[in-house]
C-alpha cells in the first residue's frame, strides 16, 4: 500500500511538472523581442507579400491570431508528434533537424558525464575510506579544475593537446572531406574530434563528484552500523562497498540524474569553443533566428530528459533506500 501511494504521488508530481515545464517552453520564446517571420524577412527582403502572409499564418504571427490559440495548436501538435517546421532550416521538420544534432551531444556529453561520475565517485569513496592518506591531494587538485570555467578549460586543452602537441584536432565533429556515415573513417574522425571536448567535461566535473562522495563517506563512517559491521569481522572491502559506499552514494544519484538531464542542453559553451555540431550550437542558432518551433523542440527534449532522469533517480533511490517510500506515504 505504501509503495502504491508513493508511485501515485510521484506520478502526479511529474505530470504537473511536465505540464508546467512544457508550458514555460511555449511562453519563453515569445517573450523575446521579434519573431521568426520578421527575422526571416529581414534576411530575405525580396519576399513577396503573398509569401509573407503565408508565413505569418503558418507561424501564428498574423493579426487576430491570439496567444491562447497558438497554445492550443502547440499542444495539439505535441499530441500528434508534430513539432512544427524550422524557418531557419529551410522549412525542414523540427524533429528531423534535431535528430541530426542530438546524437552528437548524447554520445559525447553522455559518455563524458558517465565516465566522470563513476570515476569521481569511485575515487571519492576510496579517498573517504582511506582518509588522511596521500590520496587526499587529489581533492584540492580536482576541485581547482572544477572552478575553471568551461571556456578557459577548453582553450587550455586546445592549446596543449591541439596547438602544441598536435595530438588531436582543435574543432569540429569530423575532418574536412569526411562523409558522415557508419564507416571506419567517419567513426575514427568523430572519436578524434570528440576527445578534447570530452576531456574538458571530465576535468571540469570530476572534482565535484570526488568531493561530494568523499564527504559523504566520511560522514557515513561515523555511523553505528559501520562499527557493527566491522565488529562482525567482515572484510574491509565488503564494509566499504556494501555498507559505507552504498549509503554514501545516495545523494550523488540525485546530482547524477540532474547531470544526465542537462546532457542535452548544458554544454553550449563547450560546443561553442570546439565548434561542435551538437544541440547546444543548434539552440544558439535557433535563438538568433527567433526560430520558435526549433527552440520549443530543443527545450522540449531538454525538459523530457530532465524529467526522465529524475524519475530514474527516484526509482533507484527508492530501491537502495526503502525509507524514501515510507517517508512519502
Amino acid at each position: 500500500m505504501n509503495t502504491a501511494r508513493f508511485v501515485i504521488r510521484r506520478a502526479i508530481f511529474y505530470v504537473v511538472t511536465a505540464w508546467a515545464a512544457i508550458s514555460i517552453n511555449f511562453i519563453l520564446p515569445r517573450l523575446m523581442p521579434g519573431d521568426p517571420v520578421s527575422a526571416f524577412l529581414a534576411a530575405n527582403p525580396g519576399t513577396s507579400p503573398e509569401a509573407r502572409e503565408a508565413l505569418q499564418r503558418m507561424f501564428g504571427t498574423s493579426e487576430g491570431y491570439g496567444l491562447l490559440q497558438q497554445y492550443g495548436e502547440f499542444w495539439s501538435g505535441l499530441f500528434r508528434g508534430d513539432l512544427g517546421l524550422s524557418i531557419s532550416r529551410g522549412m525542414a521538420p523540427v524533429g528531423d533537424v534535431i535528430s541530426t544534432a542530438l546524437p552528437w551531444t548524447l554520445v559525447l556529453v553522455g559518455l563524458a558525464t558517465v565516465i566522470s561520475f563513476f570515476l569521481g565517485t569511485g575515487l571519492g569513496a576510496l579517498i573517504g575510506w582511506n582518509r588522511g592518506s596521500r590520496a587526499d591531494v587529489l581533492v584540492p587538485i580536482t576541485t581547482f579544475f572544477s572552478t575553471v570555467p568551461y571556456f578557459w578549460m577548453g582553450l587550455i586543452v586546445i592549446a596543449v593537446f591541439a596547438s602544441n602537441l598536435g595530438w588531436f584536432p582543435a574543432s569540429g565533429g569530423f575532418g574536412i572531406g569526411t562523409i558522415p556515415g557508419w564507416n571506419a573513417q567517419f567513426i575514427g574522425e568523430a572519436i578524434r574530434h570528440g576527445v578534447l571536448p570530452a576531456l574538458t567535461i571530465v576535468l571540469a566535473s570530476l572534482g565535484g563528484w570526488i568531493l561530494g562522495m568523499r564527504n559523504m563517506m566520511m560522514t557515513v563512517l561515523d555511523e553505528d552500523y559501520i562499527t557493527v559491521a566491522q565488529a562482525k569481522g567482515l572484510s574491509p572491502r565488503r564494509v566499504m562497498l556494501r555498507y559505507a559506499a552504498r549509503n554514501a552514494v545516495l545523494p550523488q544519484l540525485q546530482s547524477f540524474a540532474l547531470a544526465l538531464g542537462f546532457i542535452v542542453g548544458g554544454t553550449l559553451v563547450m560546443e561553442l569553443v570546439f565548434n561542435y555540431p551538437g544541440v547546444g550550437m543548434l539552440l544558439l542558432s535557433a535563438t538568433n533566428a527567433r526560430d520558435y518551433p526549433l527552440m520549443q523542440g530543443i527545450l522540449l527534449i531538454i525538459t523530457i530528459t530532465v524529467l526522465v532522469a529524475n524519475i530514474l533517480a527516484d526509482v533507484v533511490y527508492a530501491i537502495l533506500d526503502p525509507r524514501t517510500r515510507q517517508t512519502e506515504s
